[in-house]
């Protein structure tokens, strides 16, 4: 019985082994759909260039500067502070009862100019909305845009001269025999004359981004609600405010961001020695305290805890509008 073998080729015959190629690098569709964005439409993108170096240079750049608030500055020294403190400004400010005071007087103006001027556009561009005489609507939003364009100074200097002892409004009372009243001086009238300016100056201005909203509202759900058998008032419930509620949303997280920053220029400007218990806030102490007393380390560390607070309710309001309401910032 004979077996037949297979003689194995010489050497030097076989083919080689076949080689594995590396495998192509494959950029990823998200860098180069942003690189062809960028290159088409570059000159769209280089507006951009002004307003990021502004927040770079005014608000970002100068957060380095909150190292002073645990270390000791001195005027005409280093810009970050001599030696390390660690947190004994932290404890001097919230051991001082004036802070305390300030902070609740911070509270009050924050609370009541987001009750009373947030809602006020929106009422406002609803009233607009209804109006069908467009002579009359643009008159109304003339007038009331008008105080937005002027400056706190002349707003304040005409807050100050109406409600001057011997000013029109004083006039008027005295008409009815009643006797002048200091509403400058006197303490518990400083914030109903905060709020009552800070009305009149941003509602009619307010009233733009709510104005703009309704016109993205379809037609055809007002007139679905009709055939329903809504009356007028329904269908500004149903259809109306849930048709701008994204943007009621999002300027409702943005002033609630804002809520310990109340209007620095306009207090300033309107308070004096006398409405200090009622009208010193946070960021006018800061300023007395600051750069008028030179305790600059002390003012940093308040403004951080503001800055702190005001991080905390800027992103508890967008989580909560995010679980409840499914609208938010972020």
């Amino acid at each position: 019985m004979s077996t037949s073998t297979t003689s194995a080729p010489p050497p030097g015959t076989q083919d080689p082994p076949p080689t594995k190629k590396p495998p192509r690098r494959t950029r990823s569709p998200a860098r180069t759909g942003w690189r062809r964005a960028l290159r088409k439409d570059w000159q769209l993108y280089s507006l951009a260039v002004l307003p990021l170096l502004f927040f770079l240079v005014f608000r970002y750049l100068p957060m380095i500067g909150n190292v002073i608030a645990f270390r000791r500055f001195e005027p005409g020294g280093s810009v970050f502070g001599e030696y390390w403190v660690g947190l004994r400004y932290v404890e001097m400010f919230l051991s001082d009862p004036t802070f305390w005071q300030v902070f609740r007087n911070t509270l009050w103006m924050g609370g009541l100019t987001l009750v009373f001027c947030f809602p006020i556009p929106i009422v406002l561009a609803l009233l607009l909305n209804e109006v069908r005489r467009n002579s009359l609507k643009r008159f109304v939003q003339s007038v009331s845009y008008l105080p937005h364009f002027l400056s706190i100074v002349i707003v304040a200097g005409i807050t100050l001269q109406m409600l001057a002892t011997d000013g029109p409004i004083n006039h008027v009372l005295g008409w009815f025999g009643h006797d002048p009243i200091r509403f400058i001086q006197e303490p518990d009238w400083f914030r109903t004359i905060y709020v009552g300016s800070e009305i009149w100056q941003t509602a009619g201005w307010g009233t733009i981004l709510y104005l703009a909203a309704l016109t993205t509202i379809d037609e055809d759900l007002y007139e679905a609600a009709r055939i329903d058998g809504a009356n007028r008032w329904q269908q500004i419930w149903h259809v109306t405010l849930p048709g701008i509620r994204p943007t009621m949303i999002t300027l409702l997280i943005l002033n609630i961001g804002t809520f310990m920053a109340v209007g620095f220029e306009k207090v300033l400007l309107l308070y004096n020695p006398l409405t200090y218990p009622t009208a010193d806030v946070i960021s006018t102490y800061l300023y007395r305290t600051g750069v008028e007393s030179n305790s600059f380390s002390y003012a940093a560390a308040i403004g951080l805890f503001e800055a702190v607070i005001g991080l905390v309710l800027i992103t508890s309001a967008n989580q909560l509008s995010r679980r409840t309401v499914g609208t938010s910032l972020w």
